[in-house]
């Protein structure tokens, strides 16, 4: 990663920062998933009464509840990040009747990583390319996980060189794959202008954290020359906020595109392995994805295809994705949603006819492709980029990961919609309306969602402008009781579209 000679931050301010980052999201996850307000006339903090064990909480602030504080014998006690995973592991244990030892070390890691990210970030140089910017600013990360920032609990020298909060780069590692234990689907044709490959092999790039994981599950493959290592890419790749799919800038004709690869460590919910059965559905989803935006402004980052070893096809599996070559609009830049919560430098959130020109750009395409194609979307924070025009004003959504995508009739209408509820409305336009708020105090953001919404012709809008609540997902209790994390388990949450 770049480097500039700065003095490293004092231990303690890392520290702080450390904690405050690492409570906000377990406040946020213990609040919505087993927490109810508690009244409390008079206090600038809110209260709120666990629900397993009685106890009462108290928090400072709204989307980034911070200061958490315990009722103990008769006086409000602080409470820092260590103390915070005890009281959440004996709520959730009062509340499931289940024990977990993996979660709150989950957690401890995850504080544990973001003080080193701090550390790395203060020394390190940002990129210039506001898009690159935005997909390594996310400090905080998913705003309702528990454990946003683990890593796996490896040590830090093993992931910090590939951490986007770091701002790293990094070439790839090339291998040759031998020709008959090829596997690919799709166009990856990109990938043979890396490098060259010896005769009888392919060029397959492997991202070096994910080889220093499995290498030893690979050492017959290199003994027997079924695989051969042909030293590193010539240029960098620039890991996103995904942390395993790389963002490459033009380097060939073609143009710049993305990689995804597989990495066998849990990040949020998942080990994030480009698992066997996604890819074998994948030209399916995508080309569906595809035809869901192949006319109007916003536009598709189709999963072209990906290549793989037969001998190890989940462990080295590479997805070769669009780059913004041929979609965007001239003129604009791309930044990621989840980069404007974060709110990164150089990042705008503008006033009422900055959200609502950002309502026209992300609202119709993903409600058309459900409406129109049949197409269910992942549009949540990461998986959205707004282009911007020269004034920062939205323009254009551009929507990507195919992996994430449903389809009807495979899944219900009623199950899809939910689905798109969730990751637009709750997971995305909530946090960015919060964020707003936020920043132009006395901006109310949902009239003009709800407006936004009441111009399209779904029999579900009207319920959903309408319902008392809408669906939060339960990432916390996902986590506790060991389930599936493509296993979405939803709860109530009021809802402000109703006014």
């Amino acid at each position: 990663m770049d480097r500039v000679h700065l003095n490293p931050p004092p231990a303690a301010d890392v520290a702080e920062r450390a904690d405050a980052h690492s409570v906000a999201p377990l406040l946020n996850c213990l609040l919505r998933e087993v927490a109810e307000p508690h009244p409390a006339p008079g206090s600038e903090r809110r209260v709120y009464r666990l629900r397993g064990s009685g106890r009462l909480l108290r928090v400072l602030g709204g989307r980034r509840p911070a200061e958490p504080e315990v009722r103990a014998d008769g006086a409000w006690q602080r409470i820092g990040h260590a103390e915070l995973v005890k009281l959440v592991a004996d709520e959730l244990r009062h509340h499931t009747g289940l024990s977990n030892h993996e979660l709150p070390a989950e957690m401890i890691d995850s504080r544990a990583a973001l003080a080193a990210l701090l550390t790395a970030r203060a020394r390190a140089t940002p990129p210039a390319d506001p898009y690159l910017r935005s997909e390594q600013c996310l400090l905080t990360g998913h705003p309702h996980h528990p454990a946003p920032k683990a890593r796996g609990g490896g040590p830090v020298a093993a992931w910090l060189p590939y951490a986007p909060e770091a701002h790293a780069r990094f070439p790839l590692t090339l291998l040759g794959l031998r020709e008959d234990a090829v596997v690919e689907e799709g166009d990856t044709s990109a990938l043979d202008a890396f490098g060259e490959a010896p005769p009888g092999y392919r060029l397959l790039p492997a991202h070096p954290w994910q080889l220093d994981l499995v290498g030893r599950e690979l050492a017959d493959a290199f003994a027997d020359g079924r695989l051969v290592r042909l030293g590193t890419t010539g240029f960098d790749a620039w890991p996103t906020a995904a942390i395993r799919t790389l963002y490459v800038p033009e380097h060939t004709p073609g143009g710049d595109l993305f990689l995804k690869f597989s990495l066998d460590v849990r990040i949020t919910n998942d080990i994030r392995r480009l698992w066997r059965h996604d890819l074998l559905k994948l030209r399916r989803t995508d080309a569906a994805a595809s035809r869901a935006f192949a006319t109007g402004p916003a536009a598709w980052l189709s999963d072209r295809g990906y290549r793989t070893a037969d001998f190890a096809f989940e462990e080295l599996a590479v997805l070769v994705r669009d780059g913004f070559h041929g979609h965007l609009l001239p003129g604009a830049t791309p930044i990621l949603a989840a980069g404007l919560v974060e709110g990164f430098e150089g990042g705008t959130l503008g006033d009422t006819d900055w959200w609502e020109a950002y309502l026209r750009a992300v609202v119709p395409p993903a409600l058309a492709a459900f409406a129109d194609h049949g197409v269910v979307l992942e549009a949540h924070l990461q998986n959205t980029l707004v282009a911007v025009d020269s004034e920062g004003i939205p323009v254009q959504a551009l929507f990507r990961d195919a992996e994430g995508v449903k389809l009807l009739p495979e899944v219900s209408r009623e199950a899809g919609w939910e689905r798109l509820v969730y990751t637009l409305v709750v997971n995305h336009l909530c946090e960015l309306a919060a964020a707003l708020a936020e920043r132009h105090p006395g901006l109310d953001p949902w009239p003009a969602v709800r407006r936004e919404l009441a111009r399209h012709d779904l029999p579900e809008i009207p319920a959903l402008l309408s319902a008392p609540t809408l669906p939060g997902k339960t990432n916390l209790l996902l986590r506790w009781t060991g389930a599936d994390g493509a296993a979405a388990r939803y709860l109530p949450l009021p809802n402000p579209l109703a006014g």
